[in-house]
This record gives C-alpha cells, structure tokens and sequence, in this order.
C-alpha cells in the first residue's frame, strides 16, 4: 500500500515538522511493515509552469515529426515574450494549456534544461509529459494537457502536487485494513495519539423499496450488497488534478471519471467497488455460484471459463462480473466519443454503483483459480470492513454527483444477511501473562479502545471486536494489539536455555562430512528448488517406464512450467551449470545434497492434524504414511578444466573419472565400501557410465551412477561439451556403511610392493579383474591401484593390459618375499580362473 503523506494529512494533523521517515518509525514500532519512503519531487527546481500553446510549425525533413512550437508562459520567462520550444509529441493542439519547463530548471533525474539547437531550430526549454515530471503513467505516454481553466504562468509544481512524500507500506495478510487510507489514518493516529477523522462516518440515506433490483442467491459467498444509481453523467467529464495525482501516488494508472472515483474510494475506505453502465445491463443484479464451465469475458478482454466454485455477479444475460475480482466487458463505462460530424459527445451517462462484501476464501480461490489478481482481490481475500460498503456507495455517489454533474437517484439497495457483532472473553491481566511486564487494566482496555473495540468488565473483559478487525479472534489476538502498541521495543528479553542436547544425528553428521569433502575437493555447492516439469525426463533420456518419471504434482505451484517435485537432483544442478556457463564462468564443478520425491503405488491420502491438542502418534503415523517417501541424494556436476593450466604444467580437464571420484570420496566418508563397475543409464554416455553399487542385506545394489553426459543430453539442455555428472542415493550408502567411520590403525611393519600386469580380453571390466585380484591376495592385502591400462599391437588384437600395484602388510610381523609372492601368486590365479587373465610376459 502506496501512502501519500499529504493525503494521510487530510486524516489526522500531524505536527507541520513531521516527516516521512519520522511517520515510518512510528508505524515500524507500532508493527506495520513501512518498507520505504519515496521523496516525490526530489532534486525537482523550477521554473515549471502553466503555459498557452500559441502556434505549432510542423518542421519537415527528419525521421519523425517534429514541431515547432511557441507557448505563452506569462511572465514565467521575465519577458512576457511567447517561448519557443521544440516537441516531438503529437497529442496536443494549439489553444491547450500545457506544462512547460523554462531554462534553468531541473527536473527529476538531476536533468538540467538550458537552451539549446535542435532540428536547426533554438529550443527555450520543454513541454513535459507526465513521466518526465515523474509523475508516472496517466495512460497517454505523451504531453500532459491541462484544463482550461488554469491561467497561463501558474505553478505548475504546486498545481500537480509534484512534491510529496510516499510510505511503501508491505501489508501482512492479517492487516487488511490497512489497505486503505482510513485504516493507514487510524494507525498513524495511535501511533501519534491524536484524533482521527474517519472518511466513513458519512450521512447514508436508508434502503428503501425503490432502488435497482438485486437477488442474491448465495448469503454465505455474499453477505451484504449495496446499490446505488447516479443518472445525468456528463460523458466528457475529465477527472480534476488532484484525484489523478493521488491515484498515481498510490500506484494506480487514471482511465475514466467513473472508474477513477471507485478506485478513489477503494483506496481511502478499502472497499472495493464496480462501476455498472446501467443502459448495458439487462434485468436485475443477481449474485449466485457459477455453473460449471459457464464463460464469459472479463474486463480485461479474456475470456474465462468458470468453475462452480466462482461466485457471479449477473443480470438477464448471463455473468457480468467474478464477484471480487473482476467485471465483465459486457457492462463497463464506455468511453466518450465524439461524432466527428455533429459533434456530439457520447458515452456512459447512467451507473449503477456496487458495493458489496464477499466471502474471503471464496474470492481468494477464485482469484487463483483464474490467475487474476487484482486490487479488489486482494482486499477481499485480507478481510474488508462489511459495514464501510454504504459509505462507500454513498462517497462514490457524492464525488460523481460533484465532478460529473450527475443526479443521486433516491432508490438505495442494500441487502444483508443476519449477523452479530463477534465478541472475545479475556481475562484483564492476559497481555500481561503473554508479554511478560505489568501492564494493568487501565493500559489494556485504552489500547483496546484505540483499536476499535468496545471493552466491558472488570477482572473478566468482555471485548467486542469493530468490524474492520476479521483477524481479531482469540485472546492471543487481542494480548498482540496490546502489546504492539505499547511498543516491542519495551518487552523484556530473556535468552532461551539450551536444552541438555544430544548433538547431531548420525545421518545429519554424515550430511556434514559430504558436503566438506566435496567443498574440499574443489565442488562449490549450488542449492536449487525442489521443481521440475516432465519434459526435463525427455531431456535426461529417461526411459519411459523409469521410476524417475513417476512424480508427485503440487496442487498450486509457483509456476506452471515446473509443477512437480523432482526425482533426481540433476536438472536443478545443471540448470545452475548451465547458467555460470552463459555468464562465463566454464570451469565449473558444482554439488548438491537434498531430498528427492517419490511417489507410491497408491496416492495417500493426509489427514487434517488437530490444532487444540497435540497429535497422537497414530493421526501422526496416517499423516507420515500418505507423504511419499524423501530419500536424500547427492549429485555432483563438471565442466571445462579440473586442473588449470599454469607454469607448473597444461591442467587437464574435468572427465568421467572425476565424477567417479566423488562417488568414492562420499563412500569413504560414510564407511561403505563401494563397487564400481562399467554400466549404462539415462543421461550417462554408454561408453563412459559408471554404476554404483553398495551391498546391503548381503545383496548387490545399485545406488547411482557417475561418468561423463551423453551428447545428445548436453545438446538438449544446453550444457559445455563433455559436461560430467554423479548422483547416487546418500541414504542407501549410508546404510551400507559401518557406521562411525574408524580411524585406520598405522602399522610400525613395512610394506611389500608387488606389481603385477594381467592381460585380459578388452571386453572385461577392471573392476571385474580387481574384485578377483582383492579376494584372491587375501587378508594380507593392504590396497590395490589400477596405475596403467595398455593396448596395442605387444597384447593382441581385442586384448588389453591392466597394471595393479598391489601392497601387502601383516600387522604383527615383517612379511617375507615368499609371503608376499604367494599371496600376489593367489590374486593372479583367482583372476585368471574368474577372468581369464594371463600374466604378461609369462
């Protein structure tokens, strides 16, 4: 909510000293969110004035109109001579009354004028349009022509009001009220302790039997509807100066007369309202549930197909209005049109004015439903004070009648259904067991009071709550607005004890120790949201039946284009490459940790928890069910180079065996022992793919995959050349580890080196050939390093050399040659007998 500061004047009388961002401090400390405060007119310096244009020479000869103009600006200039000036706009006459900067002023921007030559003529200043003034969008986009009545060499910056300070108020959803300047006014009046005037205490003339005609069907979606008509509207009226430069102030763009009062009104009581041209309307008012995929055309020129839970404004012929939200194109205020042969003027002379109150839910739903919000949305869904609709309709009557020279026609229709005032019982001194302090029964019924409610009681309050206050409900409520007026600066502050803690979980220290040893190992951690749309698993090459592509959708997502919870972590991850790399950053090596969706057989169904007790273990146990399961993933992505290149060599750059290294790197932090072996899946090259499995419950399983992208992957979604990825499931490794990770015990024994290399058909993994070699060396194996893999014609055709290192120690003695021969001589004849290796060079 945008606040002029010289409107909220016109509601209390604020010392003359007192500034914006003094109004900003009291209303922060009375809890409202003031977010800015724009200085309107700042750097602006005259001279600025009203000015007669007296001819207008169409100068030939460029790319694009130009006029040369002379202007009367007075004594403005000194001389009383007419200015000449150079404009490029064409919405103007000769005889308009138009605002013309002179030489030496300035306008917003620290934009000097001066004379200067343009288009081989001397220009003497400007003729200014709205949005060089800063005064924003009156919808033209060209020179601002004033009414005539203004005399030439007026001010102009007083006579458009361009100097003003602005509060940029953020309202929370339980502050509707303040949505409105009436609401704003009665804040700041607390605030400052002074008095209100309330723009609605108006003298409203009784319904009576003879006003136009409205059904309403559906109390519960609309509980009071007001109608009045105002006949004999002069269709070229102009809205005057000052309420166009409050609509701007506040945000909103002029359009007409009619529409510019209701949105006036809105503005300063927070009542929403329509504007009807009643010769469009066809029969009675009705207000009823939409059928079923019932269209009609909003005023923005969509056509709209309604669901049975919209609430309709309608008449004879159908919908003309989603009740709250927006009218329809078949009933708004046509503009004037002048009949270029007669000269008669045309257009919208008789309105029916609604002002009604619509369920919150209801129209909050139905703007989400259309994707339309609105201003009148966004009051209704807050909350609007029911009972400002008559003094709405009655002030909207009122400026109509004065800027327009229409007639209040004596019908007023207002309908409503039965209702009490809501009232709380609170104990007098339940602020002070809330805040902590002492306030008393005096401090707490005045700020009661301040805020609108009736207190009755002594010990025991009975507090009726005012009708602008819907989120006023409980005793919590009203303890809040005691103690935001009473200041939360003056709350006492109390540390909380640290409760005797247990520290971190297994699982939650694990987490810790991936994402360290991938910071560490050079990977930058890129966080990205949990949404995907399904065309990313076309991208990724997903087969069709793969369990990846069975999604959970979101109900309402953020944006349409992504309304799924991710399966795996990897788009969000090389979106984020994707990006670094367009801005360019190319040697990238980026991870991620978090959880994944998956979806269950059958959709569960959540149960709605109880909010006055604690759930039972049970409703608990049914809400988890109906949850899908949220296994964590870690993933990793590469591109460009891993190591640069420098004086101390070339660099290399970031291949398969990187993102393989990770994997291993996260095994050794969660105690697992890891099985890499050749495979094949989705978006990893066939050739150059890793899978990675641990053993759990005495079986092999597959937990993820690593190595380099397929090209056809990299070119779907836009990836650098060669681009590497590793995701495996964190949960499944964890499990496979032995839990807490044990420090290896050094032995004071040395090592025995023995090297051996194995030919074996190119067609046999080497991990195929290491599982042999481990399992065949025995418990005196220490490790076992792949160091070189050869082929060529020294080992065959279709054959290929694998090189180990292998090291073996005994932890209570010094191994012998022999020993250390025959445990290699074991590793060589289990892998011949598994693999068919033979030994190279026997």
């Amino acid at each position: 909510m945008r606040v002029p500061l010289s409107w909220l004047r016109e509601y209390v009388d604020l010392p003359a000293g007192e500034t914006g961002r003094d109004v900003q401090a009291r209303l922060i400390d009375a809890g409202l969110e003031v977010e800015t405060v724009e200085q309107l007119g700042a750097g602006l310096k005259g001279p600025l004035v009203v000015g007669q244009v007296l001819t207008i020479e169409e100068l030939e000869g460029f790319r694009k109109p130009i006029r040369f103009c002379t202007v009367d600006v007075g004594q403005a200039n000194g001389t009383g001579e007419p200015q000449e000036i150079v404009c490029g706009a064409r919405n103007f006459s000769v005889g308009d009354k138009v605002v013309v900067v002179l030489p030496g002023a300035v306008l917003p921007g620290d934009f000097a004028i001066a004379s200067r030559k343009t288009y081989g003529r001397t220009s003497h200043g400007m003729i200014c349009s709205g949005e060089e003034l800063g005064m924003g969008d009156d919808g033209t986009h060209g020179i601002i022509v004033l009414p005539p009545e203004h005399e030439v060499g007026t001010d102009a910056i007083e006579l458009l009001q361009l100097v003003d300070e602005v509060l940029d108020i953020a309202v929370t959803p339980d502050r509707g009220y303040c949505l409105s300047m009436r609401g704003v006014a009665r804040e700041t009046a607390t605030a400052y302790g002074l008095p209100l005037r309330d723009p609605a205490l108006l003298d409203v003339p009784a319904p009576n039997s003879y006003g136009y005609l409205v059904k309403i069907d559906d109390p519960a979606g609309c509980d009071r509807f007001t109608a009045r008509t105002v006949t004999g509207l002069d269709p070229e009226a102009k809205s005057p100066i000052w309420l166009t430069r409050r609509l701007q102030k506040a945000g909103m763009r002029p359009i007409s007369l009619a529409v510019d009062v209701t949105n006036y009104v809105m503005l300063e009581l927070g009542q929403p309202l329509h504007a009807y041209d009643r010769s469009r309307l066809d029969g009675a008012i009705g207000v009823r549930r939409a059928e079923q995929g019932e269209k009609f055309t909003t005023l923005d020129g969509v056509k709209r197909t309604l669901d049975a839970e919209d609430l309709v404004i309608t008449d004879n012929s159908g919908p003309i209005g989603l009740a709250g939200v927006m009218g329809g194109a078949n009933t708004e205020i046509a503009d004037s049109v002048t009949d270029p042969e007669t000269g008669a003027v045309t257009g919208t002379t008789d309105v029916v004015i609604e002002a009604a109150h619509f369920d919150a839910l209801t129209i909050s739903r139905s703007a989400r439903r259309h994707k339309l919000a609105s201003e009148a949305s966004k009051r209704f869904e807050r909350g609007v004070d029911p009972q400002a609709a008559s003094a709405a309709a009655q002030r909207t009557v009122d400026l109509l009648v004065l800027l327009a020279g229409g007639t209040a026609e004596a019908g007023v229709t207002e309908l409503t259904a039965p209702g009490a005032p809501r009232t709380i019982a609170m104990r007098a001194d339940h602020p002070d067991r809330v805040a902590g302090m002492d306030y008393g029964r005096e401090t707490v019924v005045r700020r009661l009071q301040e805020v609108g409610c009736d207190v009755y009681g002594q010990d025991e309050l009975v507090v009726t709550v005012p009708s602008w206050r819907p989120d006023l409900a409980e005793p919590n409520d009203l303890a809040e607005e005691v103690i935001r007026l009473e200041g939360y600066g003056n709350l006492p502050s109390t540390l909380p004890q640290l409760p005797s803690g247990r520290g971190l979980t297994a699982r939650q220290q694990l987490h810790r120790r991936v994402g360290r040893a991938l910071a560490g190992a050079g990977y930058v951690e890129a966080l990205s949201y949990p949404f995907v749309g399904e065309g990313v698993f076309d991208q990724l090459q997903l087969p069709a039946h793969d369990a990846a592509r069975q999604v959970v959708k979101l109900v309402n997502p953020i944006s349409d284009e992504e309304p799924a919870l991710r399966t795996t972590l990897l788009p969000g991850l090389l979106g984020a490459l994707r990006r670094n790399d367009s801005r360019g950053s190319h040697d990238l090596a980026l991870f991620e940790t978090g959880s994944v969706f998956r979806a269950g057989k059958q959709p569960g169904v959540a149960v709605r928890l109880p909010v006055d007790r604690r759930p039972t273990a049970e409703e608990i146990a049914t809400l988890n069910a109906a949850l899908p399961a949220q296994p964590r993933y870690a993933a990793v992505v590469l591109a460009g180079a891993r190591e640069q290149a420098g004086w101390w060599g070339k660099g290399r750059p970031a291949d398969w065996a990187d993102a393989v290294q990770a994997a291993r790197s996260l095994a050794v932090e969660a105690g697992a022992e890891l099985v890499v072996r050749q495979g094949q899946y989705g978006p990893w090259h066939p050739g150059r793919c890793a899978e990675l499995l641990v053993t759990l419950d005495g079986v092999e399983t597959v937990i993820g995959h690593a190595g380099e992208l397929h090209p056809r992957v990299v070119k779907a979604m836009g990836l650098p050349a060669r681009t590497s990825a590793m995701e495996l499931d964190l949960d499944r490794l964890a499990a496979a580890g032995g839990g807490a990770v044990q420090a290896p015990r050094i032995s004071t024994f040395p090592v025995a080196t023995q090297d051996v290399a194995l030919i074996v058909d190119a067609s046999v993994p080497a991990a195929a050939v290491e599982a042999a070699l481990r399992k065949g060396a025995g418990e005196l194996l220490e490790s076992l390093r792949l160091f070189d893999v050869f082929t060529g014609e020294q080992v065959g055709e279709g054959k290929k050399s694998l090189a180990y290192a292998l090291r073996f120690r005994a932890a209570d003695r010094t191994l012998t040659a022999e020993e250390s021969t025959a445990a290699r001589d074991a590793a060589v004849a289990l892998a011949a007998e598994r693999t068919g290796a033979v030994l190279r060079g026997a």
